[in-house]
Formats: structure tokens, C-alpha cells, sequence
């Protein structure tokens, strides 16, 4: 004989109502709050992005495999802890420059009293695609002439 489970009713979850107040009133988008801790997280990430992608101790291995040297360095591990801090300064004012890019025109919507349609499309974020997009077909348009540049030479 089969039972049957009873099907108990999801209930949505409750908040406690002075949670909600303090969330709607400083976490919405366009209040410093928000803006601080999207800095915030745009300078975390960029931190966490670049740990992921640049290893120090692979790049001071492969400088020595190959003959390479940092001038002023001795190779390994001081080759590693120099690429390190050379690394940690270059992404804090990247990191920083990133997030004065995405929140700046945020600030600037605000106090500027535009429209709904012309703030999405000047918002931070959109600012950050286009500039990343115009980077890469500059790079890829700077490779194309280049690769041209050198066929023409080798031809002749």
C-alpha cells in the first residue's frame, strides 16, 4: 500500500521588519552606501582576479629557466617577493581607478537629475564594457596592421 506525503506549503521567509527598513533606505542604488560598497567589491575582486591569473613564484621559475633577470634582483625567491610587491601596487591603483570609473558616473547621474534611460545607458558598469571593448579592437586592429606591415616587408 502506497502513503502519500502530505505536501507541505512553502512559506516565503520573513524578514524582521527593521532589516527591510534599513535595506531600503541604504541599500538602493545611487546612495553612497551602495556606491561605497560597490567600490568596495570592484577593488576586492580585482585583488582576487589577479591572484587567480599571475602567479609570482611561476614567473620568477620561468625568468630563471630562460635567462631572464629583473636588474637588481637576485633570481628565485627575492625575484618572487620583488614581482609580488610590484604587483600589489599596480593592482591597488588599478583597482582604484576601476572603481572611481564605475562609481563616478554614478555620482554624476544622481546629482545631475538625468532621465531613467540615459542613466542606464552612462551607469559605471556600462562605462567599464565599452572601455574594455574599445580597448580590445584597438589591440586587435594595432595586430592587424601590423601583421600586414610585415607581409608587405617580407615580399619584397
Amino acid at each position: 500500500m502506497r502513503r502519500r506525503c502530505s505536501r507541505s506549503r512553502r512559506r516565503s521567509p520573513v524578514f524582521v521588519p527593521s532589516t527591510t527598513q534599513f535595506i531600503n533606505r541604504y541599500v538602493q542604488p545611487g546612495t553612497f552606501s551602495y556606491l561605497g560598497g560597490e567600490a568596495l567589491l570592484i577593488v576586492a575582486f580585482t585583488f582576487v582576479y589577479t591572484s587567480v591569473q599571475f602567479n609570482p613564484v611561476d614567473q620568477a621559475d620561468n625568468l630563471r629557466k630562460y635567462g631572464g633577470y629583473i636588474p637588481g634582483v637576485r633570481p628565485g625567491r627575492p625575484t618572487a617577493t620583488y614581482l609580488d610587491r610590484v604587483l600589489s601596487r599596480l593592482t591597488l591603483s588599478g583597482a582604484l581607478f576601476l572603481a572611481a570609473v564605475a562609481v563616478t558616473p554614478c555620482i554624476f547621474i544622481r546629482h545631475a537629475g538625468f532621465s531613467e534611460a540615459t542613466s542606464r545607458a552612462l551607469g559605471g558598469t556600462s562605462v567599464l564594457i565599452v572601455v574594455g571593448v574599445a580597448l580590445d579592437t584597438i589591440r586587435q586592429m594595432e595586430s592587424q596592421m601590423m601583421s600586414r606591415l610585415y607581409e608587405g616587408f617580407l615580399k619584397r
